[in-house]
């Protein structure tokens, strides 16, 4: 590997872009292993639900006809629906189909759903009849509505019977690889989410590469209970596992107990999962009695990996950690590290640029290439970015520039390696009296004290200043809360003085959307309302 001289990771061309459909991926799947089981759905409320890679492509083919006998190819439909391997059978049959699927959060609740479903312009959507004790179904019928473009509304329940009626089409429609596959909603970290158009090839050659990357051999059995709303189900997980000819392990929803016993059961080899559920299966009371001697690698995404969790499943089991960086714009996966990367760029980086990406660190104000360990903003140009946000010319032009390069907003560094290092969003930035202060540097000097679990740290604003400092922190219930003034002292041992925190707030736990992202502007708003009390 050539030594860089600024903070540029040119194009890896050494693994090529596949020129695949996500239905023609499954296609070769079941040709190539038929028998070999695909899919293993797991609630904690039933038994398994199984399907070999010859059944999933059947209800798939299937499912491509009972929907064009309702949609058009090139149609939006939407799915609103917790992990049931319909949803499944659903992303494959809609690909076969030639139509786009729109991507929902099944936690998303009348106003919420209403946006999603007018702003991504489904014409139908296929939903659960309840899920967590909402009724969906009221749900759907309280929304329609408001959305006369949705023509049909489909419940999950009996509609696998259904298709597996329908007779398979002769010919299913001619699809481009470099088309829409699905519209996947943005996180929405600092404001309301964007529908951002995905092609068939981004998907399934990110899946394939981050499936490389983290050095699983072909055919390693995958558990998870990622969204699959997210790009990081659906994708990572769904086609990354199809690449492989692999068997996915899917929990409907994330039970520490369930995923457990399906780890030991399945003898699965990688599990995928955001910080707070690899925390929540090492706390879980039973982990010394599960055999998970199968485990090689734990996959993580959604936000820093503290060393308590790289350090602790290597301790469980032996398993090395690969964590992955990027967003829904790029397909979503631009870095990750490896297993066999040291315990410091596991911990301390995003890793490389995969292939088929350049990666660059830019100037905010220039867009000049920074030197080597210089901050500035993460931007990346290659095969698997967004082709725009749906109906949003001008955001999409914000975000893509004229070269191509979609700016993600992250701020970073780049070593002479190519390994990334994030170290904060752009607009998280503070503006104290004409200063710029990056929040991550002060974040990370808190979690250091003892007497904290985590911290965060935000602008306010203010008349004098334009903005303050502030910090929102989760002291350690094994210690004393600390005081303001002892915090702040402590600080101001570490960084310049204009960079401590003006006014402390306390929270027993930080908001974060379904992939564990932090929402910063929900704390802000919380402040704003007098709903956190000051430390």
């Amino acid at each position: 590997m050539n030594t860089l001289t600024e903070s540029i990771w040119p194009v890896d061309t050494s693994a090529p872009v596949l020129e695949l459909t996500v239905g023609e991926l499954l296609r070769q799947a079941a040709a190539a292993a038929p028998g070999r089981v695909a899919l293993v759905s797991v609630a904690p409320d039933r038994g398994a639900r199984i399907w070999t890679y010859a059944e999933l492509c059947d209800d798939a083919e299937r499912a491509a006809a009972w929907l064009l006998a309702r949609f058009r190819p090139g149609e939006h439909i939407a799915v609103w629906a917790p992990n049931v391997p319909e949803w499944l059978v659903l992303q494959y049959g809609a690909a076969l189909a030639g139509l786009v699927l729109v991507t929902a959060n099944p936690a998303l609740r009348g106003p919420e759903l209403e946006y999603t479903l007018d702003r991504s312009q489904a014409a139908g959507v296929f939903y659960t009849d309840s899920f967590r004790g909402t009724d969906m179904s009221a749900q759907i019928g309280s929304v329609l509505p408001a959305v006369p473009r949705v023509r049909e509304a489909v419940a999950f329940e009996g509609w696998l019977h259904e298709v597996r009626g329908t007779a398979q089409r002769a010919q299913l429609p001619v699809v481009d690889p470099r088309s829409a596959t699905q519209i996947q909603f943005t996180s929405g970290t600092t404001g309301r989410a964007k529908p951002a158009v995905l092609a068939h090839r981004s998907m399934v050659t990110n899946a394939a590469f981050v499936r490389d990357r983290c050095g699983a051999p072909a055919g390693a059995t995958f558990a998870t209970a990622l969204p699959l709303f997210h790009t990081a189900g659906c994708g990572l997980a769904a086609l990354g596992s199809v690449y492989q000819r692999a068997t996915l392990v899917l929990g409907e929803i994330f039970d520490p107990t369930t995923m457990l016993a399906a780890l030991q059961e399945y003898r699965a080899e990688i599990f995928g999962g955001v910080p707070a559920m690899l925390h929540a299966l090492l706390a879980h009371p039973r982990l010394a009695d599960v055999d998970l001697g199968a485990l090689r690698v734990v996959m993580s995404g959604g936000d820093a990996v503290p060393p308590a969790l790289v350090d602790g499943w290597a301790k469980a089991c032996g398993a090395a950690t690969s964590a992955v960086y990027g967003q829904t714009e790029l397909g979503p996966v631009v870095c990750q590290t490896s297993p066999a990367d040291s315990r410091e760029d596991n911990l301390f980086t995003a890793g490389r640029p995969l292939p088929g990406v350049e990666v660059s660190i830019r100037d905010p104000a220039t867009g000049a290439v920074q030197p080597l360990g210089v901050e500035g903003e993460i931007c990346a140009r290659g095969y698997q970015q967004m082709i725009e946000y749906l109906g949003m010319p001008g955001e999409t032009a914000r975000t893509i520039d004229s070269d191509g390069r979609l700016h993600t907003g992250d701020l970073g560094t780049m070593d002479a390696r190519g390994y990334v290092r994030v170290t904060g969003r752009l607009k998280d930035m503070i503006i104290r009296g004409g200063e710029n202060i990056y929040p991550r540097e002060i974040e990370e000097a808190l979690a250091a004290h003892p007497a904290l679990i985590a911290a965060v740290v935000l602008g306010l604003p203010d008349e004098t200043w334009g903005e303050t400092v502030a910090a929102v922190v989760r002291p350690d219930p094994a210690h004393p809360a600390p005081a303001p003034a002892e915090l702040q002292d402590y600080l101001r041992e570490r960084l310049a003085p204009h960079k401590t925190p003006k006014s402390w707030y306390i929270a027993e736990s930080f908001p974060v959307n379904a992939m564990g992202k932090l929402q910063k502007f929900r704390l802000r708003d919380r402040i704003a309302s007098g709903e956190l009390e000051p430390l």
